[in-house]
């Protein structure tokens, strides 16, 4: 990699090295509200280097895209990033977060999965992959107050080390059917004839299986309820939509370039997707706690995705980037809303401790609402007009069975998402006494918020920004 690649991944490389430099700092000064304050200023100068300094090149190193989908990903999850510090503020805190080691992880997370989102070759995938799932394993268990964290750590971190052995192996099997870590090579050279190697068909269904892993797909799934209950809210938000967002950004370029072999790849991802729908609505109906109730709605909204990513074209590919960006914007909002909730005892995942909240607390009771709408895919939110663009590729696509399931699973949603709004403000019950939150997450959902009603009346500029990245 030489002095050009570095600066074309300027980027990412401020992420690391502020990241190296908060740890360091630390160590000598614990400071914990300035050390995350600074994470967040890093966090949002990678943001605007991204976007505002052009790349000399397309491609670092041959690994790591720099033309502007990687740098339109990289803001996103640098943001993301930048929100998820200032939620810890106050929730750190109260419960005594080491501040340079928890910022470090946060930032070196953040520069993953912009590797990842951009990666060009198979090793590049891997690199990015397990940057930010090593930190993650770490951050799930970060809180040490309780039990539930380090249960949830050990679950994410042996069920983590076996999607990595998946990983590895199909990658290694990818490169020897094909002879290149480099995608579009790689991806062209398991055709033979007009069917894929089996040697590459069997490292595409290991790379699934480690993907199905990381992104909550059924039967994959079984950690996700767990980790989310069991790990910090703050964490639980980057967690449910950088980690997972990165992953499918990175499916868009790796999928481009197999023509020859989707014919064996789209009816098992077919199935994938209308279990991961069917079988996480099914249990989110059944949940009584609101973080594990979002961790089953995580794995519809995966299979929602892996439907755009099945389309294809130009219109799957749009719809899957601007879901990728609601979901974002929409699950870290809603996990703002819990982490400002909670104090120094706890959180308050349990339906019973949201009765009458939207009386008590209206801000965020309407900001849970609003969210929780979008969800479910309610106008005028975002969540409507990124349902509305998937079912449209797959009709297109010709999956009208795949978009009815999606439409059937979409109207179930409804009511374990308004069970919670009716709880909020239709109920004579009281909330019990919750924390009024700090102005830093006050500031957070409202900036979360805000995107998801401009989004749902006003897509078209960020629409046509996303068809120019992927032009």
């Amino acid at each position: 990699m030489n002095l050009t690649d570095l600066i074309a991944l300027l980027p990412v490389v401020i992420l690391a090295l502020g990241s190296t430099l908060l740890l360091m700092v630390g160590a000598w000064w614990p400071a914990r509200r300035p050390l995350l304050l600074s994470g967040v200023v890093i966090a949002l100068i990678a943001a605007v280097v991204a976007g505002a300094l052009p790349s000399a090149v397309s491609e670092a190193a041959r690994m790591f895209g720099t033309g502007p989908y990687a740098r339109f990903f990289t803001i996103l999850w640098a943001l993301v990033g930048a929100m998820t510090l200032l939620l810890s503020l106050r929730y750190g805190e109260d419960r005594n977060f080491p501040g340079g080691e928890y910022v470090s992880l946060v930032l070196f997370a953040t520069a993953g999965m912009s590797l990842l989102s951009g990666a060009t070759s198979l090793v590049g995938l891997f690199l990015g992959l397990e940057t930010f799932t090593l930190v993650l394993y770490i951050l799930v268990a970060f809180n040490k107050q309780g039990n539930q964290g380090a249960e949830a750590g050990l679950k994410y971190l042996v069920l983590g080390a076996v999607a990595t052995g998946f990983l590895a192996f199909g990658i290694a099997l990818i490169y020897t059917s094909s002879g290149s870590f480099h995608l579009p090579e790689a991806m062209a050279g398991l055709a033979e004839g007009a069917r894929m190697r089996p040697v590459g068909l069997l490292g595409w269904a290991m790379l699934l299986v480690a993907i199905g892993f990381k992104v909550s797909l059924v039967p994959f799934h079984l950690w996700t309820p767990d980790v989310y209950q069991g790990a910090p809210a703050p964490i639980t938000a980057i967690l449910s939509t950088g980690s997972k967002g990165a992953v499918f950004a990175s499916l868009v370029p790796l999928t481009a370039g197999l023509e020859v072999g989707w014919q064996e790849l789209g009816p098992l991802l077919w199935v994938l997707a209308a279990l991961s729908m069917l079988v996480g609505t099914l249990c989110a109906l059944r949940q009584d706690n609101l973080k594990r109730m979002l961790a089953y709605s995580s794995v519809v909204h995966m299979g929602y995705v892996l439907i755009a990513l099945l389309a294809r074209g130009e219109s799957g590919r749009g719809a899957l980037v601007f879901y990728l960006v609601t979901y974002a914007v929409v699950n870290l909002g809603a996990f703002a809303v819990i982490t400002s909730l909670a104090d120094a005892g706890g959180e308050p995942q349990d339906y019973a401790s949201y009765r009458g909240l939207g009386y008590q607390h209206p801000f965020r009771g309407a900001c849970l609402a609003v969210f929780l709408f979008s969800l479910a895919g309610i106008p005028p939110t975002a969540g409507f007009i990124g349902k509305f663009g998937i079912f449209y590729a797959a009709i297109e696509a010709d999956y009208l069975g795949l978009a009815l399931v999606g439409v059937l699973s979409s109207l179930a949603s409804l009511y374990y998402y308004l069970r919670v709004v009716i709880l909020m403000f239709m109920s004579d019950d009281q909330a019990a006494a919750l924390h009024p939150g700090s102005g830093q997450e006050h500031a957070v959902l409202g900036v979360c918020v805000t995107a998801t009603l401009l989004l749902g009346v006003f897509p078209g500029p960020l629409l046509d920004l996303i068809r120019m990245i992927l032009s």
